[in-house]
């Protein structure tokens, strides 16, 4: 029979004399100071402002032994954003009873995990992580709602943002992560994770005075088929514990990142310093890439001599567009499958080898729908059978929960599907460092992305959200874990006063080059384009321009922003830039520092004179850049983006 035992008696066993334990950043700005006088706990100090006070480290436990270090590298990121990451950090690791806590303070904030170093199972109860701050500030919280079949845990994480104070968030709620802080002199602390594997998702709530505090989702003992569309498995009892170790493993980062300027969120690399490394030897087969997409723009084709749908002639006219444009792939969403399964019970009016037979003719690659519910049915047996018919990768759909059993399936599934060179899109999951882990997890949602827009009720001021607004925040939040698939894209554009919510022929809130500029500006190596072919046929210059934008870059320059308000940004992938900035509903004139890219040409979208009107007005031409700040305009909810040779 197994030994399970409980964490907090693990760390109790010493008594060696409490003291503090300190590690600063490189900048010498932030402090991080530990002590275990009665529980584990640290604070964190940034200059002079009290960022973190002292705060519970979710576990008991008495230091044994103590250990500093530094470390100065750099870290191939080819997936990504940027080429590379500087890794730089001072690191205090404190030896525990069969524990290691390790301690890293970087520039850009602060960050603990703990390691468990025995190796007889154990099963953690409980983790009573905290987030202590000293005075009621103002945050961006993403409340937990819409929970599949009822239950607690069982969620998209997809939220938009209650902006209030600390005071005011709702006691029953739940939030994810990031949650952003709004400290003195206009920094902001963020909470956040990554490095979960094996273990929960971290969920925060409000705690006593100004306190966020942490809460898990229990393993899952039994489940029933249920939730949205009876797609999801949704726990009906969970155990007493929130995760069963079987051995040595390493528990999930705690991060606080602390900035100066909103700014410095938007390039921001602490999501892939602390997240597993790559377990694959060979990465040269994954290819990110643009993808025509069906779902959003609901198979609408006009001008052709077939009923457009779930079917091979519409699959085809999608393949062709995506030659046209030189898209690397198609997605053939759900509907091509039966309800429970990937091999039976397939829908008759699409011919899949055929469809992929003729994908491969024109050079573009096919992407497949399956539920995470169907995927678990045979996953091996139904991942080699498509690999063999040249499926090149899954878009997994409905996870709808970060449990213990459902992050661990994730890493199986992407595991499974590296070994058939199978990419995989994770969908109903945020990202939590796996994507390092094995890259050929290109993309997550896990965001309210353009497909809320489908159903987006209308007030008598308007929509009920305010989407350009959350638009200029999740690149500040939801993009610090990893890359998010929020398919931008939309052809049809609306003001505020014209737009409404309509999933036959849906639209997007703000203007055309808002949509445009979200392929320069938003994170994704698998990047989709979610209108129908035959609205991008119908705006050329905008497709093609879409088109051209890479989805993995070199490098990344920050141009300004503020969290909500706007944002730009410049990108370079071999030698050329893309730049691009996008704002909320509040117009703006800004002025651009591009001195750096002095005496090249660039190609330029921008928002039209009407577009305030009309939002799917724009303009485009070409300029040269000189050591003289471009100016913009920005229209309501409005963009700009630029092609730099």
């Amino acid at each position: 029979m197994k030994n399970y035992l409980v964490l907090i008696g693990l760390l109790l066993a010493s008594s060696s004399v409490a003291k503090d334990y300190k590690v600063v950043s490189p900048d010498g700005k932030i402090k991080v100071t530990v002590n275990d006088r009665q529980q584990l706990r640290w604070q964190i100090d940034h200059e002079q402002t009290c960022v973190l006070m002292s705060s519970a480290m979710g576990f008991d436990g008495k230091v044994k032994k103590v250990k500093k270090g530094k470390v100065s590298q750099t870290i191939p990121t080819p997936f990504y954003k940027k080429a590379s990451v500087k890794d730089e950090y001072n690191l205090l690791t404190l030896k525990l009873q069969d524990f290691d806590l390790e301690v890293r303070a970087y520039n850009i904030g602060a960050a603990y995990r703990f390691v468990y170093r025995g190796n007889h199972p154990i099963d953690i109860n409980k983790e009573s992580s905290e987030f202590r701050f000293s005075d009621d500030y103002q945050a961006f919280v993403p409340y937990v709602n819409d929970n599949r079949g009822g239950e607690r845990y069982c969620y998209s994480f997809e939220s938009y943002y209650d902006e209030q104070r600390l005071s005011q968030m709702f006691p029953d709620s739940i939030a994810i992560t990031p949650l952003a802080v709004c400290l003195p002199g206009g920094k902001k602390a963020v909470v956040m994770e990554t490095g979960v594997e094996n273990y929960p998702g971290m969920f925060l709530k409000k705690g006593q005075g100004h306190t966020l505090v942490t809460e898990f989702a229990s393993v899952p003992l039994e489940e029933k088929i249920g939730g949205f569309d009876r797609l999801n498995l949704v726990p009906t009892k969970r155990a007493p514990y929130i995760a069963r170790l079987e051995g040595p493993q390493a528990l999930p980062w705690r991060i606080v990142l602390v900035t100066e300027e909103d700014s410095q969120l938007l390039n921001c690399d602490m999501g892939q310093l602390l997240a597993p490394q790559c377990r694959l030897k060979d990465v040269s087969w994954i290819k990110p890439g643009k993808v025509a997409w069906d779902w959003w723009n609901n198979w609408n084709l006009t001008g052709v001599p077939f009923h457009a749908g779930v079917n091979t002639d519409t699959y085809k006219y999608y393949i062709d567009f995506a030659k046209k444009y030189n898209l690397e792939y198609v997605i053939i969403d759900e509907g091509w499958s039966g309800r429970e399964s990937l091999m039976e019970d397939l829908n008759p009016d699409i011919d899949v080898p055929a469809v992929l037979e003729y994908a491969h003719k024109q050079g573009v690659r096919i992407i497949l729908w399956a539920s995470w519910r169907s995927l678990l049915n045979d996953t091996e047996k139904v991942m080699k059978h498509y690999a063999d018919l040249g499926v090149c990768g899954f878009k997994v759909d409905f996870f709808d929960r970060d449990d213990q059993r459902v992050i661990r399936s994730s890493y199986e599934i992407a595991a499974m599907a590296a070994k058939y060179h199978l990419l995989v899109d994770y969908h109903g999951l945020k990202p939590s460092g796996i994507q390092r882990a094995y890259p050929n997890v290109v993309n997550f949602e896990g965001v309210k992305g353009l497909e809320n827009s489908k159903w987006e009720p209308r007030t008598a001021n308007g929509p009920l959200h305010d989407q350009p607004r959350y638009d200029c925040t999740i690149p500040y939040l939801r993009a610090l874990p990893g890359p998010m698939d929020y398919t931008p894209g939309a052809m049809l554009n609306a003001t505020k006063g014209n737009f409404f919510g309509n999933n036959n022929n849906p639209m997007s809130q703000g203007t055309r080059v808002h949509q445009m500029a979200m392929y320069t500006l938003f994170e994704a190596p698998l990047q989709m384009m979610a209108d129908s072919p035959s609205k991008y046929l119908q705006n050329p210059e905008c497709a093609a321009f879409i088109a051209s934008i890479p989805t993995t870059f070199d490098e990344t320059v920050v141009l300004g922003g503020e969290m909500g308000e706007w944002l730009a940004l410049a990108r370079r992938k071999g030698n050329t830039w893309y730049v691009a900035a996008m704002n909320n509903w509040t117009s703006r004139d800004l002025q651009l520092n591009l001195s750096f890219l002095s005496g090249r040409k660039a190609l330029v979208f921008a928002d039209g004179v009407n577009a305030d009107r009309e939002a799917t007005d724009w303009q485009s031409h070409e300029m040269t850049i000189d050591g003289n700040p471009v100016n913009i305009h920005l229209a309501p909810a409005g963009g700009w983006t630029a092609i730099v040779e």
